[in-house]
């Protein structure tokens, strides 16, 4: 993954002399996309935000969005040389959290989207080993991003979507390796337009406000229960 100080990619481009109806409806849209963007940089610094190749095959037209949340970059952590290159482990770069925003953009519409837009979004992260055994952890991972959606759009419809949280602990010869704990959620939902505009901003804010919960980052606003303290380092 490219560094968030990194020129973004341009939206897929269609096919040369097939024009996609709506593309400068959709050109708009990223530009939201993207001015939002801007802004979440300013307000978490130890977020990395980059453009990535979006999937070819969803929709007409796509644009992807991929974060990355830097234990480094957290403040009060000393002894840390910042974010790795390209491509380096969660090890080597202090990576304690991940994900993916996709917007697909259909001007006809598909069946279950309620609109011309749909959003993927993913996170991942690695949770405590006392929180990912709470059996409410998946309703209050979902709940992240209700929340979020309800707290920064102007509406959202048809949102469906899985969270998994995973214990992996070693037997036998594997038994001296720490327990990890995996914590997934996977959504997508149609956003609701107000007037001309798409909204598209609050839906990436609240995108970014979903990876920075998980990954334990404090919140920006009164509220919110943080998953771990600042100092706490990626397991060997």
């Amino acid at each position: 993954m490219a560094s968030h100080a990194g020129s973004p990619r341009h939206p897929r481009e269609p096919a040369r002399g097939r024009p996609v109806p709506g593309e400068a409806e959709f050109r708009r849209a990223v530009a939201e996309v993207e001015a939002e963007l801007a802004l979440q940089r300013q307000l978490r610094p130890e977020l990395g935000l980059d453009a990535e190749d979006p999937p070819r095959r969803l929709a007409p037209l796509a644009h992807a969005l991929a974060a990355t949340v830097y234990l480094a970059d957290l403040p009060g952590v000393a002894g840390s040389a910042g974010p790795a290159g390209p491509g380096a482990p969660a090890e080597s770069d202090g990576a304690i959290g991940w994900g993916r925003f996709v917007l697909l953009f259909d001007a006809a519409g598909q069946p279950g989207w309620d609109g011309k837009y749909r959003i993927i979004g993913y996170v991942q992260a690695e949770l405590e080993p006392e929180l990912a055994a709470d059996p409410l952890v998946n309703e209050v991972g979902w709940s992240w991003l209700t929340e979020a959606l309800d707290g920064h759009t102007t509406g959202y419809r048809n949102i469906s979507g899985t969270v998994t949280a995973v214990v992996t602990q070693g037997f036998g010869s594997k038994q001296d390796e720490p327990t990890s704990t995996g914590f997934e959620l996977r959504a997508s939902w149609s956003p609701v337009a107000s007037g001309e505009s798409a909204g598209l901003g609050g839906h990436v804010a609240a995108w970014c406000e979903v990876v920075c919960t998980a990954a334990g980052l404090p919140p920006l606003a009164p509220g919110v229960a943080a998953l771990r303290s600042p100092g706490r380092r990626p397991r060997p």
